[in-house]
């Protein structure tokens, strides 16, 4: 989102993942964005908030891109996870949690993130993520472990075999979306008792591997951005109440959020 007095300026882009991209590729990006583009050089502050942005050398990958992008702008870079505090806490501690393609969480003060020992990626982490749940969706439907109603569904919609897909993993970029893109199935089938015990399942192991980790948790409200969290939030919810944990806010998008958070903190009416 872009602001100005006059008016509010909304415009999305290709996700943006140090990890998976370097500084001309942000550029590129942002580039191909045409609402944007014609306002480049008159942005004077840019918030940018992303997975991986905690480590120095991927905090300057996005740093470099954004101030060749935006030359006359302050840049601000900092983690996902301290946009999704502001977006959902406020100035109220709780756990904030990430549920998109990837998957995280971290106790915020009311002020500050604390980091914590998750968010370890696709490869070793991202419970309860999509890239976590397409992963179980098309191993099920490779190994021949899914309802036939659902292979034959699965068949329909997505054109895959083994080679195609070690070649997307292993050999193309951005492996961690490719399987992020199969976790999308599961909305069409929601209701089928398959696709339950796979939702059911990612979310505990989420509670097990990540909130359990806070000697607090049940006590904390556990907060949640991302479309996975947005989009199968019945089921999140049902889950940690069997955990008795307290779910607060569940939202699909932060930017909202931190755009009045970053305004607010700014002491500009928007």
């Amino acid at each position: 989102m872009a602001y100005s007095p006059d008016h509010t300026i909304k415009f999305s882009t290709q996700g943006i993942n140090p990890y998976f991209a370097n500084a001309q590729d942000v550029v590129k990006i942002l580039s191909k964005n045409k609402d944007i583009s014609a306002y480049a050089n008159m942005i004077k502050e840019v918030y940018f908030f992303g997975a991986g942005c905690s480590s120095p050398d991927k905090h300057e990958i996005i740093s470099n891109g954004l101030s060749t992008f935006f030359p006359k702008a302050f840049i601000s870079v900092d983690h996902d996870l301290i946009g999704s505090a502001y977006a959902t806490c406020g100035d109220k501690k709780g756990l904030t949690c990430i549920l998109g393609t990837g998957s995280n969480i971290s106790y915020y003060d009311g002020k500050n993130v604390h980091d914590g020992k998750h968010g370890l990626g696709y490869v070793l982490g991202d419970e309860g993520s999509g890239t976590y749940f397409g992963r179980k969706v098309l191993v099920s439907y490779l190994y021949k472990k899914m309802p036939a109603e659902l292979s034959k569904a699965f068949a329909k919609a997505y054109d895959v075999d083994k080679e195609t897909v070690i070649t997307n993993i292993y050999q193309k970029p951005f492996p961690n979306s490719y399987l992020a893109a199969f976790s999308k199935f599961m909305a069409d089938h929601k209701s089928h008792p398959f696709i339950q015990q796979i939702l059911r399942d990612g979310f505990q192991e989420f509670i097990d591997t990540n909130v359990k980790d806070y000697k607090a948790y049940k006590t904390l409200e556990c907060n949640f951005v991302g479309s996975i969290a947005f989009y199968y939030q019945d089921e999140l919810r049902a889950v940690f109440a069997e955990n008795a944990i307290k779910v607060g806010k569940v939202l699909q998008k932060p930017i909202e959020g931190i755009f009045e958070y970053i305004l607010k903190k700014e002491g500009i009416t928007a």
